[in-house]
């Protein structure tokens, strides 16, 4: 319970009035915590500061796409928060509470015609050979900007959770086909960005009620 209201609590604070009763886009009702990830076609200062819940990543174009690196940790006093906002240098991160307490919508803005992609990946460690590698889930969204009204959809799955290769070493180590974000069978957890051009992703995290 105490986790559960500190989240609620910290996602009340931090969504912007006029945003907690819109309709008619997809997302549910209620205080969130926004998250945009703005594609942009020049490098950030490495030493940019300012608040603000962004992260900027390298903006590709829909022949020649950007890979970002989100890297991922478990905040320990349940709130939602960006540790590293310019991924124009390949790298971003973002601290955010244990999975379960909270569900995950997203949308495509900006200029029509961009998209991008995000997994979630970790690292595992073959207990028997020592050999690390990156492993990213084979459940996956993509995000298009269409000329139409944009609308919110339920990520949750994708971006909270890995699904594992069937039969793979990983698996067998998991016990399980699907692994949660921050389960102790993998380490290194993150999200892998690839842009092709799309300028705004709207990430929102709204508690469980």
């Amino acid at each position: 319970m105490k986790t559960t209201f500190s989240l609620a609590a910290a996602l009340a604070v931090m969504a912007p009035a006029g945003l907690c009763s819109q309709t008619g886009n997809g997302a549910p009702s209620g205080p969130h915590f926004n998250l945009n990830i703005i594609g942009v076609a020049h490098d950030k200062s490495p030493n940019m500061g300012g608040s603000g819940n962004v992260i900027f990543v390298g903006l590709g174009t829909k022949s020649d796409g950007v890979s970002t690196k989100i890297l991922l940790s478990q905040s320990a006093d349940g709130v939602f928060q960006v540790l590293d906002k310019n991924g124009t240098d390949g790298e971003a991160s973002f601290a955010l509470p244990v999975p379960g307490t909270y569900t995950v919508w997203a949308r495509a803005l900006g200029t029509p015609g961009g998209q991008s992609k995000i997994a979630t990946c970790a690292t595992f460690t073959d207990p028997t050979t020592g050999v690390a590698t990156l492993l990213c889930s084979t459940d996956n969204e993509v995000f298009v900007r269409g000329t139409g009204k944009s609308s919110f959809r339920n990520v949750t799955t994708a971006l909270t959770t890995i699904t594992l290769a069937p039969g793979s070493p990983a698996e067998l180590a998991c016990g399980t086909p699907t692994v949660s974000l921050f389960a102790t069978c993998l380490q290194g957890f993150l999200w892998q960005y690839d842009n092709n051009g799309l300028k705004l992703l709207q990430i929102r995290f709204y508690p469980n009620s």
